[in-house]
C-alpha cells in the first residue's frame, strides 16, 4: 500500500466509524447518563472524597442553591488569603507545595528543609538531556515531557513500582523538581533543531525558587527581575491545584487506582492536561486577542469592541466556534477566585512592561463579554473571566514562548497530582471502574466465507 492508497483506506475506515459509532443523543437522557460526569446543571457526579482542596461556586441558603463569588481552598486555607500574604514579598510555590503534600503550613525550619530536599533532587540523570530530551525534539513540549517522564523510570535506582508512600513521595518530589528542566530543555532542543536557533542549556540553581529557575534556564542571559519571578510564582501557585474533579487530576486518581507506578500516572496526567479543553485554553485566549486587536484598533471604543465580541459569539468572527475564550468556567459562576487574585499581579507587570493599553483591553473585554454572552446564550449560571484569560497575557509579557504555556501549567499542577496520588493510595484500595450502558444489538456470527 502506497501513501495515497493508505490515505484512501483511512478515509473509508473513518466513514465506517462514523456510521457504526454514532449514538442517539436521546439515549443519554433515557438512561440518565451524566455526559462528562456532569448533570444538566453542571454539577459533577460524586466519585470520591478529598481533604486536599475545595472549590466553591455556590452555597445553600434556606434550602436553595445560591451562586457566590468563587472560592478555592488548599488544605483548609483560602488561596486568596495566602496569595495576599506572600505576594510581592516572598516566593510561595515551595510553601504551597509543602502544604498540599503534607497537609500543614510549614514553619521556617520545615520550609528550609523542604527547599533543600527539592534542591537536592533538582538534577537529571547523567546525559539524560542529550540522550533523551534532545533526541527527536518536538514542537509539542507536552509530548516531549511525557516521553521524558516515562524514560525517567528507567533511571530510577529504587523499585519503580514500589507503591509505599515514602517511595511514591520521593518520586513525586523528584518530578516536581525536574519538571521545569524537562519543559525548558525540551523547548530549547526544539528551538535549536527545528528552528535553527542557538542552543543553550542552563543548569538550575538549587538555592533559587521554581519561578526564578524557570526564567533563569529559559533566557539566554539567565537574567530576570524580582517582579517577573514573583508574578510567575503567583501564576504557578494559582494553577497548582483545583479539586479532584478536573480532568487531569481525575486521570491521576484513575491510573493510580489501577496500581500503576508514579511515572506512568504522571505521564497519563500530562496527556490529559495537554488537551485544548483543559490545559491548552490560554493559548486559545492569546489567538483570540490577537484577532480582536486586528479588528478593533481602538481598545477604548466600547461600541466597536462589543460589536466584534458579538460577532464572535454569533460564530461570525475569529474561529467561528461561538466562544469568547477565557470567559466562563465549568464550576465558577460569579467569579473565578484565581483570576481575582491574579489580576493585581497582571496589572503590576503590565505597568512595569509599559503594556497598560493591552491590560486595558483585557479589562474592557472582561466587563463586556459576560453581558454579551448573557444576551445571546441560555445560561444557568453567570459568566466571568477565568484564570486562563490572564495567564497567557502574563506569559507573553514575560517573553515565554507559546509552546511553554501548557507545560507551565504542568509545572504547577504536578504538585496537586502528587497530593491526590498519595491520598488515593493511602485511602482507596479499589480500582475506579464506572459503568457504561451498552446499546449494542446482538447478531448471529457469520463465517468469513459467507460475508459479502
Amino acid at each position: 500500500m502506497n501513501e495515497k492508497e493508505m490515505l484512501e483506506y483511512m478515509k473509508k475506515g473513518a466513514v465506517l466509524c462514523q456510521d457504526e459509532d454514532v449514538v442517539d443523543s436521546s439515549l443519554y437522557d433515557k438512561y440518565g447518563v451524566k455526559r462528562g460526569l456532569r448533570d444538566l446543571n453542571g454539577h459533577g457526579v460524586l466519585t470520591g472524597v478529598t481533604n486536599i482542596s475545595k472549590v466553591v461556586s455556590s452555597k445553600m441558603i434556606d434550602g436553595e442553591e445560591v451562586f457566590c463569588d468563587g472560592e478555592l481552598w488548599y488544605r483548609g486555607y483560602n488561596v486568596i488569603d495566602m496569595v495576599k500574604d506572600f505576594g510581592f514579598k516572598r516566593f510561595g510555590f515551595e510553601e504551597m507545595a509543602y502544604l498540599l503534600l503534607f497537609g500543614e503550613l510549614p514553619n521556617v525550619e520545615q520550609l528550609s528543609e523542604f527547599r533543600a530536599a527539592l534542591g537536592n533532587l533538582n538534577h537529571l540523570p547523567t546525559n539524560f538531556t542529550r540522550d533523551v530530551i534532545m533526541k527527536a525534539p518536538s514542537h509539542d513540549i507536552m509530548n516531549s515531557m511525557t516521553k521524558s517522564v516515562l524514560t525517567l523510570a528507567s533511571y530510577d535506582d529504587y523499585e519503580v513500582a514500589d507503591l509505599s508512600i515514602p517511595n511514591v513521595l520521593r518520586q513525586c518530589m523528584a518530578l516536581i523538581s525536574e519538571f521545569p528542566m524537562l519543559a525548558v530543555y525540551g523547548y530549547c532542543a526544539y528551538n535549536h533543531y527545528e528552528r535553527d536557533d542557538s542552543m543553550y542549556i542552563h543548569r538550575p540553581n538549587p538555592n533559587l525558587s521554581t519561578s526564578e529557575n524557570f526564567l533563569r534556564m529559559l533566557r539566554p542571559d539567565k537574567q530576570y527581575t524580582e517582579l517577573e519571578a514573583q508574578v510567575l510564582d503567583a501564576a504557578l501557585v494559582l494553577h497548582m491545584e483545583h479539586g479532584g474533579g478536573n480532568n487531569s487530576t481525575f486521570t491521576t486518581r484513575v491510573v493510580s487506582s489501577a496500581g500503576s507506578d508514579t511515572y506512568s500516572v504522571i505521564a497519563a496526567a500530562l496527556s490529559s492536561l495537554k488537551g485544548p479543553k483543559h490545559g491548552g485554553a490560554n493559548i486559545k485566549v492569546m489567538k483570540m486577542m490577537e484577532d480582536i486587536r486586528a479588528h478593533v484598533p481602538d481598545y477604548n471604543d466600547h461600541a466597536a469592541l462589543k460589536d466584534y465580541l458579538s460577532k464572535i459569539v454569533d460564530k461570525q468572527a475569529f474561529d467561528k466556534a461561538g466562544l469568547i475564550y477565557g470567559m466562563g468556567h465549568a464550576i465558577y459562576a460569579i467569579s473565578d477566585p484565581r483570576a481575582r487574585a491574579f489580576k493585581k499581579f497582571v496589572e503590576r507587570l503590565a505597568v512595569d512592561k509599559h503594556m497598560e493599553k493591552e491590560f486595558e483591553l483585557y479589562s474592557n473585554i472582561e466587563k463586556l463579554a459576560p453581558e454579551i454572552i448573557a444576551e445571546k446564550r441560555r445560561i444557568y449560571k453567570g459568566v466571568s473571566a477565568n484564570v486562563d484569560f490572564y495567564s497567557g497575557f502574563v506569559y507573553s509579557m514575560l517573553g515565554i514562548p507559546v509552546e511553554l504555556y501548557t507545560p507551565l501549567f504542568a509545572i504547577a499542577r504536578i504538585v496537586g497530582w502528587s497530593a491526590h496520588r498519595i491520598e488515593e493510595l493511602i485511602n482507596v484500595d479499589k480500582i475506579i471502574r464506572p459503568a457504561y450502558m451498552s446499546i449494542m444489538k446482538e447478531r448471529d456470527y457469520i463465517t468469513l466465507d459467507d460475508r459479502n
